[in-house]
């Protein structure tokens, strides 16, 4: 059989479920489109993938390609829509099977129905839930629709009931046969639209993007610096690489598995030490699953403006109130730092995150899917579940039982009390 593997949010070799049954087949390529969707500008005016995250991917694919490369697999590359390439090439190569990651969301089924309308009936397609860390197939829910919608209960259920696969095993280099030429090239940041920067010297993610880069991340925060063992104590910081893992923009597209972190966590727990700390970053691991699970069982609700709850509120849309809170300019310093940290790194710390939200929907009573579009514009690590998940549940159109509202001037008195993170990102430079 002739297989092609078709790279998504999955972007590794290490722990792929997808890459591992690929290459069972007689003959692999492999292929990975910047899609044109992800790209244009959406319906509030911004670009949905920022100049900050679009570098990142270019960094994952150009280790990915590296990779497979040594793999002996070729990685087709186009920039636009995969429905214009993916039935040429699958015809080209006479491929039997496409192997893929499943993803639920509007966007993404719509790119696939749309490649899938192109091509015989007779190509098969296997999709594979390979971004959980409890498979689907391993919670204790007899559907989709019966999760939990608690967090607490959701957590506590899969925490007794499920246990973390191992990850695939690494997978050996096809013959050198295999190997076919390709004339796709990587794009340019140029060629997507965006001009070439530098990192802000104050940024507190100054990581590149791609798999090995992950493993480097997990080496560093984990085993040298030993820091995850005070992460419990450290992460709702502001400024600085260390104060959390920062593992969560190469999950947000596949460059390392949870799995892989859950089962170095646990390693780390035998050979260092076992604490509240190591614990806490699985918890956040199953935090990240439950918004994937909420969207699986709510599906577009999550985009709407009433939210999971169907929840009505008289939301407004003020393009004054948007461009201060954008450019922090509001009449808050704590939220102001934060805003203009996003605007000049692609990197806000998640009591940032969630401070700015609730001042923005709850404070403001902006239509929160504004905030959400934004964030999706400019995060390195924007992952759809999360993000959406995340703004409801600050909003109060989500999942939050007690639907607070943060009180910001106490967030900062507790967070950044010296103001060291304010007079950071506000005192105008001197020179």
């Amino acid at each position: 059989m002739n297989n092609l593997i078709w790279f998504r949010n999955d972007l590794r070799i290490g722990d792929n479920s997808s890459l591992n049954a690929a290459v069972k087949g007689q003959k692999v390529i492999a292929f990975y489109c910047f899609e044109t969707i992800f790209f244009d500008y959406d319906t509030y005016g911004f670009k949905r993938t920022g100049k900050y995250r679009a570098k990142f991917l270019l960094e994952t694919v150009t280790q990915l390609k590296a990779a497979l490369k040594k793999l002996n697999i070729a990685l087709f590359i186009y920039v636009g829509r995969s429905e214009d390439f993916l039935p040429k090439l699958i015809e080209q190569h006479n491929i039997d099977t496409v192997f893929l990651q499943k993803e639920w969301t509007r966007d993404e089924q719509l790119v696939l129905e749309n490649v899938k309308n192109k091509i015989s009936p007779s190509i098969q397609f296997k999709e594979v839930y390979d971004q959980f860390l409890f498979h689907p197939d391993d919670i204790p829910y007899t559907s989709f629709k019966s999760i939990q919608e608690i967090f607490t209960n959701f957590r506590k259920d899969c925490e007794i009931h499920c246990k973390v696969r191992a990850p695939q095993m690494p997978i050996k280099a096809m013959s050198k046969n295999n190997l076919v030429r390709t004339k796709t090239e990587l794009p340019t940041l140029n060629q997507l639209g965006f001009n070439n920067f530098t990192q802000h010297t104050h940024t507190a993610f100054p990581f590149q993007g791609g798999e090995h880069e992950a493993q480097k991340r997990i080496e560093q925060y984990f085993w040298d610096s030993q820091k995850l063992a005070v992460y419990k104590k450290t992460r709702n910081g502001l400024i600085g690489e260390n104060y959390s893992s920062k593992l969560s923009a190469w999950l947000a597209n596949g460059s390392i598995s949870p799995r892989t972190i859950y089962w170095e966590v646990r390693e780390f727990e035998k050979e260092i030490v076992k604490n509240q700390s190591t614990y806490w970053l699985i918890f956040e691991l199953i935090w990240r699953d439950y918004f994937k699970y909420i969207s699986l069982k709510h599906g577009d609700k999550i985009f709407g403006l009433t939210g999971i709850l169907q929840k009505p509120y008289e939301w407004k849309r003020t393009s004054v109130a948007l461009e201060k809170w954008i450019n922090g300019t509001t009449k808050e310093p704590f939220i102001n730092a934060n805003m203009k940290e996003l605007l000049a790194t692609g990197w806000m710390s998640n009591r940032g995150r969630q401070n700015v939200a609730s001042f923005w929907s709850k404070e403001l009573e902006q239509d929160w899917r504004i905030g959400a579009a934004y964030f999706e514009r400019m995060l390195i690590d924007y992952d759809v579940h999360s993000n959406y998940g995340n703004w409801m549940y600050n909003s109060g159109v989500g999942n939050d039982p007690r639907d607070r509202k943060f009180n910001i001037k106490s967030q900062a008195v507790r967070y950044d009390s010296a103001g060291s993170y304010q007079r950071l990102w506000l005192q105008e430079t001197l020179f």
